[in-house]
């Protein structure tokens, strides 16, 4: 009697142990998760990736990795999520450049809207406008002033065409009607080199980016693309507080699978990574770098990129704006 009851008792905890072990079995037998970023190191996308990661590697019970593919405006990245196999291994880590590259890029062999799942928002950014120390304009009302007496005659520059710094300035010229020169390069680092040399003559950037310069005196804030002040630049006004226009040109941040990710996968992982981004610690992280922590369900995500691809879409056409 004892033995069966032991074997019973056996068979129990043995059934127990398989179904703890089945709602906790590592995605493809505990292989990496791979965070694609499609931007380099010390972006805000990056920024986001590196702080998650841990957590997130906790979490799953598996090894979580950061993957950096830069180029293309965050096309190569981004295709390379696309493609990936959707088994739950390989995840995007992205920011709204996503859908104004849809715009832009319009023989891409992909479509970021049908061809990628969003999962969950991590972060809105904003971008302020900026000029060297040694700018003669004191506002962007000065600013806006010398663009319109003297068209084509001052330069703004950003990371490269599509980026958000790129279409920053373009929203800006299309609510004010001013004409700017643009001047893309190859990443920020060397655009902002340019810009404290005062080789061009403004610039959208990211608050996190620029919150150094500007209190080291180095770089003078013109307004913030917002709808509200960002707190850790709260002495920086919004466009629509200057009587500018109500220009927005927040970023959003967020995380999509590949498409064709098994519904529970799917489930699983966004889960997860929810509760990753309401630890106190990431929120923490953020807000240092101006970012304002949020998460969303996977619906909602959705709504708001197809609502900006659409809102980018009219910019970029109004603008005529063309990478191609």
């Amino acid at each position: 009697m004892k033995t069966q009851l032991l074997k019973l008792i056996c068979l129990l905890s043995l059934g127990f142990v398989q179904y703890v072990f089945g709602q906790n079995a590592p995605i493809q037998n505990g292989a990496p998760i791979k965070l694609i970023v499609p931007f380099t190191p010390g972006t805000g996308p990056d920024t986001i990736a590196r702080a998650v990661a841990p957590k997130l590697s906790e979490k799953m019970g598996q090894p979580v990795i950061v993957d950096n593919r830069a180029g293309a405006s965050g096309n190569i990245g981004t295709e390379a999520a696309v493609r990936a196999k959707p088994d739950g291994t390989t995840l995007l880590v992205t920011v709204n450049t996503i859908v104004m590259n849809r715009s832009l890029y319009p023989k891409a062999t992909f479509d970021p809207l049908t061809d990628l799942s969003p999962m969950t928002l991590a972060a809105y950014g904003d971008l302020v406008l900026v000029v060297p120390a040694s700018s003669p304009y004191k506002n962007s009302n000065e600013f806006i002033a010398a663009a319109k007496s003297a068209p084509d005659k001052l330069t703004y520059a950003s990371p490269g065409i599509g980026t958000p710094h790129h279409l920053g300035m373009e929203a800006l010229k299309h609510i004010t009607g001013i004409n700017i020169l643009h001047v893309p390069y190859r990443g920020t680092a060397p655009a902002v080199t340019d810009l404290l040399g005062g080789q061009v003559d403004a610039m959208f950037l990211p608050v996190h980016v620029s919150m150094g310069h500007i209190k080291a005196g180095k770089l003078r804030a013109l307004g913030i693309g917002a709808k509200k002040r960002n707190p850790i630049a709260s002495q920086i006004p919004t466009f629509t507080e200057l009587k500018i226009g109500e220009i927005d040109v927040s970023m959003w941040f967020g995380m999509m699978a590949p498409k064709g990710l098994p519904v529970e996968d799917f489930n699983r992982l966004s889960n997860a990574i929810r509760e990753v981004l309401m630890d106190p610690e990431i929120k923490t992280i953020f807000a240092a770098q101006g970012l304002e922590p949020a998460t969303s369900s996977a619906q909602a995500f959705k709504d708001i990129v197809e609502k900006d691809a659409q809102r980018w879409a009219k910019i970029i056409k109004d603008q005529g704006i063309s990478a191609e």
